[in-house]
């Protein structure tokens, strides 16, 4: 038997990151899953030949993959308390309003589609606009003084 016991207190980083900057990196992380998901799908049919456009399927599909690639980044940024994250994070959530609302104008199952990105976009966006989520990244807001001036 083993005299060593297994720590059953968290890591540190785990212990110390605010539950909205996990929920945000959740939230970026979906968005990155969907969209490389997305692009793969694209990629395979274009590559089968099951669409009308093959190429341009496999152009889209090669986009969304590196698409999916920016909020994945940030949501491991995020997860690391990275500052550099947030910006990547609320970029990927302006993107995703358009899109939304686009999907929201159609027709079919794509309008469900549509309300759920808007609904994570919207709650997205609150949670990296939060000062707290400012304050937690170690982002500075206002001018940088120095002690001495």
């Amino acid at each position: 038997m083993s005299t060593q016991q297994t720590p059953s207190t968290p890591s540190p980083s785990t212990a110390e990151r605010p539950t909205r900057i996990t929920l945000l990196a959740g939230v970026n992380a979906l968005e990155g899953v969907a969209l490389a998901v997305g692009g793969i799908y694209l990629l395979i049919m274009g590559l089968l030949g099951k669409l009308e456009s093959t190429q341009q399927a496999e152009t889209v599909g090669i986009t969304l993959v590196a698409l999916g690639a920016i909020p994945l980044i940030a949501a491991r940024g995020l997860l690391l308390l990275r500052s550099w994250s947030r910006g990547p994070a609320l970029i990927t959530q302006i993107m995703a309003l358009p899109v939304a609302w686009t999907l929201l104008r159609s027709q079919g199952a794509l309008i469900p589609t549509g309300i759920v990105l808007a609904a994570v976009a919207v709650t997205g966006l609150v949670l990296v606009l939060n000062p707290a989520t400012t304050q937690d990244l170690g982002i500075r807001r206002g001018p940088r003084t120095t002690p001495d001036a």
